[in-house]
């Protein structure tokens, strides 16, 4: 089968056929089958019993979410091939259920056509389908509100804001009891809260991720632009627009929070700018990563990560030519090259790719966490700045401890 983007097909199906009506191309325009992403459908009946999705702002959770309970209702393949009586929806507040996931843009009441559109009953928290399937609505804020009803399907959106979200997940574990094969739908934008690195580390639990750009035919240019411009690369930006799990260890020298506080958006004028070079411990083929960093100070004294040049797998002369690289283009005053791993070797490689660059060979005599501690202290008082963002060793530095 030939798969093509959605902008694509939504310019092949007047071409391909010309005469649909209006009303016939706008039901097409909508038609999931043909329009949802591969990360947002499934391709075959799962064989595991919870699908979580994790996305970023504006991925298509919601719509994904709406999706899945609404095949499962009306027992559309390959969701359900029998309607399922009873679902419940899980918000973080009564107010979200209903406001996203069932009265919003891609909630519920929008994504059905007219004569399948179940019925909302506010006042009763529910949904009823002409089929008889229900859905009933439920917040986090109340984990016994899910003791004692039953369900055959469940759909948990922005699972990792809950409040109380262990206890809430458990009480709607007790209540999957209906039908041969209770199945459910977690969408979160992902959080480093112990349930989800739990629910990713169970073999019995299929995800699927996607990123806030995966989703830009439906977003604003400008909200696209304005957010990658500030929050690219950024913890934030990698957790709210990547989807990622951004984690960092309870002991290590350097947090989140610390690194948020020292960003910049441009260096000033740097008075000197150095490439530390971290040589690989062997120099074969599959060799370790090589360490690349251009860091500077300015005039007042503060430090400056320029730039993570690190390069994994590399050849000793293809580092040295990117080490040799770096410092040309930042017009570095040195190369700074670590001669514990290899000897001579580092240096001498570094001169057979440009023989005019200053190298500055150090030996270290201490362990890496007794040299990191106080690097780490000057990030704690603010003289250290990272100019951008360089998450590979924002999140190398974020797990570094003793051990």
């Amino acid at each position: 089968m030939i798969r093509l983007p959605i902008e694509s097909w939504a310019r092949l199906i007047p071409q391909i056929i010309p005469d649909l009506d209006a009303d016939t191309l706008a039901a097409l325009g909508e038609c999931w089958t043909l329009f949802g992403r591969l990360d947002q459908k499934l391709g075959e009946p799962p064989h595991k019993p919870v699908w979580l999705v994790l996305g970023g702002r504006g991925a298509g959770k919601t719509r994904t979410g709406a999706e899945w309970v609404k095949g499962m209702a009306l027992g559309h393949p390959p969701y359900a091939s029998n309607p399922t009586e009873r679902i419940a929806l899980v918000g973080e507040t009564q107010g979200q259920v209903r406001d996203v996931m069932i009265e919003g843009v891609s909630g519920l009441l929008a994504i059905h056509n007219r004569w399948e559109r179940p019925s909302w009953y506010p006042s009763r928290r529910r949904l009823e389908w002409p089929n008889g399937a229900i859905a009933q609505a439920f917040s986090a804020e109340d984990p016994e509100g899910l003791r004692g009803p039953q369900f055959g399907a469940a759909w948990s959106d922005e699972l990792a804001k809950w409040p109380n979200l262990q206890e809430c997940w458990d009480m709607l574990q007790f209540g999957l009891r209906l039908g041969d094969r209770p199945r459910q739908i977690a969408t979160t934008t992902p959080r480093p809260v112990p349930l989800i690195k739990r629910l990713l580390a169970d073999d019995h639990v299929a995800v699927s991720r996607a990123a806030t750009s995966a989703n830009r035919l439906h977003l604003a240019a400008d909200f696209i632009r304005s957010v990658t411009q500030t929050y690219g690369g950024t913890r934030l930006g990698r957790q709210e627009l990547d989807g990622e799990l951004v984690e960092e260890s309870a002991d290590a020298l350097w947090t989140r929070a610390m690194i948020e506080d020292c960003r910049e958006p441009a260096a000033p004028a740097m008075a000197r700018i150095v490439v530390a070079v971290d040589p690989p411990a062997s120099s074969s083929q599959r060799a370790d990563s090589c360490g690349l960093v251009v860091a500077g100070i300015d005039r007042d004294g503060l430090g400056h990560v320029l730039e993570d040049g690190t390069i994994s797998g590399a050849r000793p002369h293809e580092w040295a030519a990117k080490a040799v690289a770096l410092y040309q283009r930042f017009e570095a005053d040195a190369l700074v090259v670590e001669v514990n791993q290899g000897g001579e070797m580092a240096t001498s490689v570094i001169r057979e790719v440009d023989a005019d660059v200053p190298v500055t060979a150090v030996r270290a005599t201490r362990g890496k966490y007794l040299r990191a501690e106080p690097v780490a202290a000057l990030y704690a008082q603010g003289r250290v700045r990272h100019a951008g963002a360089f998450p590979a060793l924002e999140d190398e530095m974020c797990e570094f401890n003793r051990t």
